[in-house]
């Protein structure tokens, strides 16, 4: 028996939720033996259906991942335990942990101090005790190899690719605004992509900002650089069907993030037809290549 660890069904879905997500679902039509175990407290109920997501225990969260799904497995006979979303349980060594960047140990300032201090104690020791690592690029095995110190041959690249849901539409029709997808902490330089819209003063084209912030990050200055910017709009979480409204509406979608294991919403802008800028740092000249 194989058992994926769903709790990130539990999370606001970002690019690594999405990447779980469709990574489950492929798992779920090759190897429909696979249990999928997750807390009680489910966002994506549709998903969980779609994957047969079996719901246990009454904690949540880390207690959850920590305590009970241990002992879960325990009385399961202890079966291969795959994490996709950067933790796992540090007292199950039958493990396979996906590391999808070290961001937290490379620039521990972007965060709160409670989330750094957390993941620097808990990534190292999963990585070390997981029989093999999985990440989403080249670049993120060669941080995870030098900062962890972990040979590269137990670190095994799977990328990422945009779901199928993200596609041209059917009737062109671009609209006067700049996309920005991205969670709203301070590695996505999105105080920088304000700074240089305004400089630019384009007549008639809006900066749309699709994402909202997380407890562990935040970037303040934001805020204020909109101050007096009627041009510039946060539309906060959005559905996936408006998601895709919006990439296949854009003429540019912007992503000048400083810090990406992968970087997935610049091919999901790409499936949709949209040009994509994408600044030149990390996994993303890796990830996009001369199609930015």
């Amino acid at each position: 028996m194989v058992v994926i660890n769903a709790r990130f069904l539990t999370q606001a879905v970002t690019g690594s939720q999405r990447f779980a997500i469709e990574i489950s679902r492929r798992l779920r039509n090759r190897a429909p033996y696979m249990r999928f175990v997750a807390p009680r407290n489910i966002l994506h109920r549709d998903v969980a259906d779609e994957l047969e997501v079996e719901t246990l225990g009454s904690l949540t969260g880390h207690l959850w991942e920590q305590v009970e799904l241990p002992r879960f497995l325990r009385r399961a006979g202890h079966p291969l335990l795959i994490n996709l979303v950067n933790t796992a349980p540090i007292l199950y060594h039958n493990t396979v942990a996906t590391l999808l960047d070290l961001s937290f140990l490379r620039h521990p300032e972007w965060f709160s101090r409670r989330f750094q201090l957390y993941y620097r104690f808990l990534v190292p020791l999963v990585a070390r005790r997981a029989k093999a690592i999985v990440t989403i690029s080249e670049f993120s095995r060669q941080e995870i190899s030098h900062l962890l110190d972990i040979p590269e041959k137990q670190i095994h690249v799977v990328y990422c690719a945009a779901s199928r849901i993200f596609s041209p539409p059917r009737r062109p029709a671009k609209k006067e605004y700049i996309l920005a997808v991205s969670s709203m902490d301070p590695r996505k330089n999105l105080a920088r992509l304000v700074e240089a819209f305004k400089k630019l003063k384009l007549d008639g084209l809006k900066l749309l900002m699709v994402g909202s912030k997380g407890r562990a990050f935040g970037d303040t200055r934001i805020d204020a650089a909109v101050q007096d910017s009627p041009n510039i709009e946060f539309t906060g979480y959005v559905s996936d069907t408006k998601l895709v409204d919006l990439y296949q509406g854009a003429r540019l979608f912007v992503y000048p993030s400083l810090y990406e294991g992968f970087g997935l919403p610049p091919l999901e802008a790409m499936a949709c037809g949209t040009p994509v800028v994408v600044s030149n740092t990390t996994s993303l000249p890796e990830v996009c290549a001369d199609a930015a």
